[in-house]
């Protein structure tokens, strides 16, 4: 029983601190007062790293560093659109095949961003062709199954 009546007593100092400390917001730090955005969540709670002071040279270097990678990130999302192309290739009210319609299209899109160099818009114009690809893939298997269901479901009325 003196342990019970100790465990007690100690919740209720415990509860007593609680309450306390919620009466004078100034001494507790409340979990809804956190910081508004991820950023000053890590800008509060990580250590910075003192910035480098890059001379010409190294920049000029991260700088073509950061290039070539959204270069072979552009070269990578040109190739899976013309590899998507190849899958659609029924003519549109022209007489045009899909494929050809497609693939002019995103050279015309590329050649327009060719000469676009503020990494923020490269990367949405990346993230966007990706997920262009990506609905107008989903899009066509959509067609597909419900096709291949349509026959199925045809083969065994008329069966």
């Amino acid at each position: 029983m003196a342990v019970a009546g100790r465990a007690r007593a100690s919740a209720s100092a415990v509860l007593r601190g609680i309450a306390a400390a919620q009466r004078s917001p100034a001494s507790a730090r409340r979990i809804h007062e956190g910081p508004d955005t991820i950023d000053e969540l890590l800008d509060r709670h990580l250590v910075k790293k003192p910035a480098a002071v890059l001379d010409d040279d190294a920049a000029e270097a991260e700088a073509r560093r950061r290039l070539t990678s959204s270069r072979r990130e552009a070269l990578s999302l040109y190739r899976d659109i013309i590899r998507a192309t190849r899958l659609f290739s029924w003519p549109d009210e022209r007489g045009v095949p899909w494929g050809e319609v497609l693939r002019a299209n995103a050279r015309r899109e590329f050649e327009e961003a060719r000469w676009e160099r503020d990494p923020e818009v490269v990367t949405r114009l990346l993230i966007g062709g990706r997920d262009a690809v990506q609905q107008a893939l989903d899009r066509l298997a959509d067609a597909s199954r419900r096709a291949i269901e349509a026959e199925e479901a045809k083969r065994r009325g008329g069966a």
